[in-house]
């Protein structure tokens, strides 16, 4: 039986998702909504999808839906995850999830009071370098990990297609430091404590473009995340994570171009983890654009299967958790300990 979708939001990222969607065995897109109506009516026609709305109500109220996808920014999640979720429909929800912690509660709790699956397009996890560092940890090829580095640092011009970024007053961390927290919290454990610092580097932005973030994790192990939006490298790594992590019988390092080097007291392994580059895709994106397609894959699983994605909101609040904190930390200018959720 064909899963039928809906897509909110046809702007800057809505592509991606959408071919992906058309890659995806068992999925079919009937409806996309935008505030726009020539918006809407463009991609509904790029896409072959049957029927476009410019009232995220009518639609679903109109189209009987299997899940929703939901691609606009942050501020209108909640309304939308509510409103699909009064209708019986599983929800995928872009990220940041929330604009805060309490929020996120809410729509983790109306999404289980009504008995429908929900998940966060967290795709950072489902990249392919990614998820070979996961492969090596899960693998116990280092031993446990003690300290590691996760840093996403570039000078790409990210506000050419998101213009909206220039104003917000939370920047860095909303964007980029819910995908590199949580990278850090899947592969670590959770966290118990959290220091922060953010800095403004490029005067036309208002919220932070520099964060440095060090995180104590449960069993030990110690992380440094740092990401940055204004930091001039040749070649630039663009959209690369780089990641270095040091265990108890070796050590790890993905560096530029894919390269992940794993040293033990076996030798030295080496190998490139490039992505694929989707049909649709194009470099530099795709290694976003394959995990755009991966995650996806991964919730139509879960959705047939009837279990929990791997990124469910009640997982997300987690992540969203240190977001929070991590402001709070800066604000303060001290270590803050991170409680667990009830």
């Amino acid at each position: 039986m064909r899963l039928k979708g809906a897509l909110v939001g046809c702007g800057f990222f809505a592509r991606n998702q959408l071919a992906a969607w058309r890659e995806t065995d068992g999925v079919e897109i009937v409806a996309v909504c935008d505030q726009r109506a020539d918006r809407a009516a463009a991609v509904a026609s790029e896409f072959c999808i049957p029927r476009r709305y410019d009232d995220s109500a009518v639609m679903a109220a109109a189209e009987q839906l299997d899940f929703v996808d939901i691609v606009t920014t942050v501020e209108s999640h909640r309304a939308l995850v509510e409103l699909f979720a009064a209708h019986g429909v599983a929800v995928v929800c872009q990220k940041p999830f929330a604009l805060d912690l309490a929020e996120g509660r809410a729509m983790v709790a109306t999404c289980a009071s009504a008995g429908v699956p929900l998940m966060v397009h967290e795709n950072w996890r489902w990249q392919a370098p990614l998820l070979a560092v996961q492969s090596v940890l899960t693998s116990r090829a280092i031993g446990t990990p003690e300290v590691a580095r996760v840093a996403f640092r570039h000078a790409y011009d990210i506000y050419a297609g998101q213009p909206y970024l220039l104003k917000g007053t939370r920047l860095a961390l909303m964007d980029i430091g819910i995908h590199v927290l949580d990278v850090a919290r899947a592969w670590l454990g959770e966290a118990t404590r959290i220091a922060c610092r953010t800095q403004r580097i490029d005067l036309r932005v208002t919220g932070e473009d520099s964060v440095s973030v060090l995180l104590d994790h449960e069993g030990g192990a110690r992380s440094f995340v740092d990401f940055c939006f204004a930091t001039q490298l040749h070649p630039d790594p663009f959209p690369q994570t780089l990641v270095a992590i040091e265990g108890s019988a070796g050590s790890l390092r993905l560096d530029q171009g894919f390269r992940l080097i794993v040293t033990t007291g076996h030798g030295v392994r080496e190998s490139i983890v490039d992505a694929e580059v989707p049909a649709w895709g194009a470099r530099p994106w795709h290694v976003i654009q394959d995990s755009v397609l991966r995650i996806q894959r991964h919730w139509v699983e879960c959705l047939r299967e009837g279990r929990a994605a791997a990124t469910s909101g009640a997982d997300n609040l987690r992540t969203l958790q240190l977001v929070e904190l991590a402001y709070a930390s800066a604000a303060a200018g001290r270590a803050l300990a991170v409680e667990p959720l009830a």
